[in-house]
């Protein structure tokens, strides 16, 4: 009823091998392995660490990003009246010299 562990059946092929030293040096090397691996404990499974971040923004890197968006906001809206400007003066030019070519057109 009761099976033989495998230590149990290692232990009995030790006995056997006793008149060979290879196959005894073997046996022990097993079962000295085996025991190593029941006395140490299992290694837990590695958790994912792609859970959220824990690290809060400081009082400073907000206000370095408000500062941030400040400057390109500036910066976008003096681009957007550069280029108003540079689209009212590309009209004059474009005026001016469409009267000087009617001019020149008369003149003939």
């Amino acid at each position: 009823m009761n099976e033989p562990s495998p230590l149990d059946k290692a232990e009995a092929a030790v006995r056997e091998a006793e008149g060979s030293t290879d196959v005894a040096r073997i046996v022990a090397a097993v079962l000295a392995t085996q025991q190593a691996m029941q006395q140490q404990p299992q290694a837990p499974a590695q958790q994912c660490q792609h859970g959220p971040r824990k690290e809060r923004r400081s009082a400073g890197e907000w206000v370095a990003i408000a500062a941030a968006v400040c400057v390109g906001g500036f910066g976008i809206a003096f681009a957007s009246l550069a280029l108003a400007i540079l689209g009212g003066v590309a009209g004059i030019v474009v005026l001016v010299l469409r009267g000087v070519w009617n001019d020149m057109q008369k003149g003939r």
